[in-house]
């Protein structure tokens, strides 16, 4: 028996004699995530971080206070049973943990990955807050990931007899498999419509398979697909049909847009017409969708080697496509920010790995201008430094450019990582939805938008979002389209 088995022991024993306290539970050490090598992992594309034990998981699990009040449900988007399900754990009760958190949550698996757990739920635990550091919160992501990695399949869910109504969801990202899977419990005939040639969305274009593994993306459109979902692939809204036509020619009864954000945006500044200039989402989506890091073998969309890389942005995207560029062979990755380390809005977690493979911060630095030959290829940027100053509207301290600071980095590729817009297609196409200025569908408390019959969730219509908070508007959507088809 190993030292953290015996503690485990010691704890269960005294916690079944009623006498564990909080003092008890404040010494357990919180338990590391098992991880691939960091100089390993930079030449494949297997999921780095590797899972708990069954050890891990239950001693992390006893840390938890079982606080009466559970203010980190308060911090969940989509309000699972946190405190419930992490009891379970502990005390070895795998399958009820996962029945707990699917009451709420459909995608454990991915949620436990990429969801921002130390801004969400883990940002209000108390036991975080007892040590004033939210690394020290119980790590209830990695909790709810231990759970669902168990799952081995269980039976489908349960689905109410037809109601003869037809339900469109647009868009096979995380809202729309959770819109499409509730919609379909309740009897409805269901079809998802999927811009690309594969389901999944931003799971499966844009998160790299070492952050979430495809083939668990994959089981969840299995799943609709045994329930009864049909999947329709290469439909572009707006363009294969527009949604007055679904609706008015081809009988859907109702329609969720989950189309997410995947216009890129760009700085605006002198040659980024260069070639070597990727916006994050093609660079991702060439590497997770088409497989591009196959050199040579015959990938569906190839992709430039780079040698030198720089890759602007602070946020998860900007690490996840520096990361990228790592296993794709760049020998040097530059990560180019203008605020501070401190106000990356990237998850610490990625932070630390982006680092621990060898990428090299420039903070406080941006862009002025990329520098190409006379071929029109990239051979540099040029960026000007930065300082602090006065916080903007975001609550952020302002950048402030230092005079006379400029300098060039030696680079052939640049990733452009400062966030997305909404594609333009569907409001050139439907007049009838309102939007605001950012081009952000408009909707209510229900996810109704100003079309009767239509909702919408998600990045369309919160702009950058997290899986999670899709998840939640997508069951939020669901439930209000259910309510409006037993309408007479």
């Amino acid at each position: 028996m190993t030292r953290d088995e015996e503690r485990l022991q010691e704890l269960l024993e005294k916690q079944q004699a009623g006498l564990l306290k909080a003092a008890d539970r404040y010494e357990i050490p919180s338990q590391p995530m098992p991880a691939q090598d960091a100089v390993r992992r930079r030449s494949n594309i297997d999921e780095v971080a590797l899972g708990y034990t069954e050890t891990q998981a239950r001693l992390e699990a006893m840390r938890c206070l079982q606080c009466k009040n559970a203010p980190c449900v308060q911090g969940c988007p989509v309000r699972i049973r946190i405190r419930d399900f992490v009891a379970a754990i502990a005390e070895g009760q795998y399958d009820q943990a996962l029945s707990i958190i699917r009451e709420n949550s459909l995608l454990p698996a991915v949620c436990g990955r990429v969801c921002p757990q130390e801004v969400q739920c883990q940002e209000t635990c108390t036991v975080g807050r007892k040590f004033r550091d939210v690394e020290k919160s119980v790590s209830i992501g990695r909790l709810e990931r231990f759970v669902a990695d168990r799952d081995k399949g269980g039976s489908l869910p349960k689905i109410a007899p037809p109601t003869g109504k037809k339900v469109a969801v647009i868009g096979s990202g995380p809202g729309g498999i959770v819109c499409a899977a509730d919609t379909r419990r309740a009897g409805h005939d269901v079809t998802v419509f999927e811009a690309f040639h594969k389901p999944g969305g931003v799971m499966v274009y844009g998160i790299p398979e070492f952050r979430l593994p495809k083939a668990i993306v994959q089981d969840e459109i299995d799943v609709l697909k045994k329930m009864g979902v049909q999947i329709v692939c290469n439909f572009i809204i707006g363009r294969t049909r527009t949604i007055g036509e679904l609706m008015k020619e081809d009988g859907f009864d109702a329609v969720y847009i989950g189309v997410g954000a995947g216009l890129p945006r760009f700085m605006g500044i002198e040659g980024e017409q260069l070639v070597g200039v990727y916006s994050a989402n093609e660079y991702l989506t060439r590497s997770n969708l088409m497989r591009a890091y196959e050199f040579g073998k015959g990938s569906d969309t190839p992709i430039a080697r780079s040698r030198r890389v720089a890759v602007v942005g602070g946020g998860n995207v900007a690490m996840d496509a520096a990361r990228t560029a790592v296993r794709l062979g760049a020998e040097k990755v530059y990560l180019v920010y203008r605020r501070s380390e401190k106000e990356m809005p990237a998850r610490i977690e990625e932070v630390h790995h982006a680092k621990e493979e060898g990428i090299e911060f420039h903070i406080l630095q941006n862009p002025k201008r990329i520098l190409g030959d006379e071929l029109g290829n990239v051979v540099g940027i040029e960026c000007l430094r930065y300082e602090l100053g006065e916080p903007d509207d975001s609550g952020r301290r302002r950048p402030v450019p230092v005079a006379g600071s400029e300098f060039v980095l030696d680079v052939d590729t640049v990733i452009v990582a400062i966030g997305n817009g909404a594609n333009p297609l569907i409001q050139q196409t439907t007049p009838e939805l309102e939007f605001n200025k950012w081009g952000n569908i408009v909707v209510d408390e229900k996810c109704a938008t100003s079309m009767k019959g239509v909702y919408a969730g998600g990045d369309i219509v919160l702009g950058a979002a997290t899986v999670i908070l899709a998840m939640g508007q997508g069951r939020t959507a669901a439930a209000a389209i259910n309510e409006y088809l037993t309408q007479p």
